[in-house]
């Protein structure tokens, strides 16, 4: 499967890459250190950690799947990084069972929190995972996409369930357990004691464009990562987009 630094793929994640590589080269001028420690919680085949690799980092990847952690040990070997990519299995709940508490300049927390069954101490298990003056990278459903997906495609009920349930769920068969809103998000983070650096909607418009639009249609791909990372950085599209990327700093950062 693609990475984000494949051009198709980065519809999906362009927007996250972009504020997590930046936010991980000021860790590395902050620290004076050209190689961090970064964790990714429930990484998965690698999607993130081998692009953060290939930057010269050492990623942790905690997923409770076996396969996915297959998938990633084969992934790292392709790229040429499997000396920096180590994959442990566990998950978010009893994480410094098998990690280090306080261990890593950064920690990756994507497509997590929307499955533990408490949101806020998935958040504060992350932030406790992290050295001084580490940085959250955090992404999770956003509960405007989902209202908006579920009524744009006739389901206007589901959609008024969703837009009204305390966790942001359309029915019984709905398959995530938890959506937010980016108050809701930054309220975890800053409960967690951390500030908000940065919050950005993601695929604002990407789940909603034919694909085959932008797969036959010249130049589409690129005014439409353009028109996504303009939307990203606007408080008005964070209620419509698919997910929320909050980036957590630690206090008295601002400006770093």
């Amino acid at each position: 499967m693609s990475d984000p630094l494949r051009p198709r793929a980065s519809l999906r994640t362009a927007v996250v890459w972009d504020v997590l590589q930046d936010a991980l080269d000021r860790r590395v001028k902050a620290t004076g250190r050209d190689v961090l420690d970064v964790l990714d919680t429930g990484g998965g085949s690698g999607h993130f950690a081998v692009p953060v690799a290939r930057l010269g980092h050492r990623v942790t990847v905690v997923d409770p799947s076996p396969n996915a952690l297959f998938a990633l040990e084969r992934r790292a070997a392709e790229a040429g990084v499997a000396d920096r990519v180590q994959g442990v299995q566990g998950d978010a709940h009893g994480l410094f069972d098998v990690v280090e508490r306080g261990g890593y300049d950064a920690v990756l927390c994507h497509g997590v929190l929307e499955y533990v069954d408490d949101p806020a101490e998935g958040v504060r298990n992350v932030v406790a995972a992290l050295r001084t003056d580490g940085v959250l990278s955090l992404l999770a459903a956003g509960l405007g996409g989902a209202v908006l997906a579920r009524a744009l495609a006739g389901h206007f009920k589901e959609a008024k369930q969703a837009l009204e349930d305390p966790n942001g769920r359309w029915g019984e068969s709905d398959p995530v357990p938890h959506r937010f809103t980016a108050e809701q998000l930054t309220a975890l983070v800053e409960d967690a004691g951390l500030r908000v650096g940065a919050v950005h909607g993601v695929r604002v418009f990407a789940d909603l464009v034919p694909g085959v639009l932008v797969d036959t249609e010249p130049g589409a791909l690129e005014a439409l990562l353009k028109l996504e990372a303009a939307a990203a950085e606007t408080c008005a599209f964070h209620s419509v987009a698919t997910q929320l990327h909050v980036l957590g700093e630690p206090r008295g950062a601002a400006g770093a």
